[in-house]
């Protein structure tokens, strides 16, 4: 066991500052999301972890029901709250066509989205960051959210959603319903 995961053992961010809980953020209605990589409340395989740690930092493929009917974007976050930081850490920010229900595996690249999809900045840098959590810390949960949004995000915290914060993205939207699925990693 590493020395830093251990003396970081209980310390989490924790769910209350995840988008979920966000209340911008918290719809009436929801829909299901689901995905060919994992199932809710499984591991993910070390090809979606960070190379730092053997994996590949491929987005793991997803696909949704229909969200409501007014939906005029979607909001995807992908948090860990597990990490010891202040808040949950953003892996991965990105705004999709609400026509789109499903993203293939690596869809999030930074240098290679997917049609219909805008890959915004996240924890450190642009597009999917896979988990790299610190050795011994023990299992931490990746929290996949997508949003309904009411109103297109074109500019959030005062600055084009392409420059703006993963939170300032967070705080500009609107959601009409959400849908989620969580994911554990925990590193070797």
């Amino acid at each position: 066991m590493s020395i830093v995961g251990k003396l970081l053992a209980n310390r989490r961010a924790g769910d209350q500052g995840l988008a979920w809980h966000r209340p911008n953020l918290v719809g009436a209605d929801t829909f299901q999301m689901t995905s060919p990589d994992f199932d809710h409340e499984s591991s993910l395989g070390t090809i979606h972890a960070g190379k730092r740690v053997g994996g590949q930092d491929r987005s793991p493929a997803l696909t949704w029901s229909p969200p409501p009917a007014q939906t005029a974007q979607l909001l995807l976050v992908i948090e860990d709250p597990d990490a010891p930081t202040k808040t949950p850490f953003v892996h991965a920010v990105a705004l999709l066509d609400p026509t789109v229900d499903g993203i293939p595996q690596g869809a999030l690249a930074a240098d290679d989205p997917v049609p219909g999809v805008r890959v915004l900045r996240s924890g450190w840098g642009r597009g999917y960051l896979g988990p790299t959590p610190i050795k011994g810390h023990g299992a931490h949960r990746y929290v996949f959210q997508l949003f309904a949004l009411t109103e297109p995000i074109t500019a959030a915290g005062g600055k084009p959603v392409e420059s703006a914060k993963p939170h300032a993205i967070l705080d500009a939207g609107r959601s009409l319903g959400r849908a989620r699925i969580d994911a554990f990693y925990e590193r070797p």
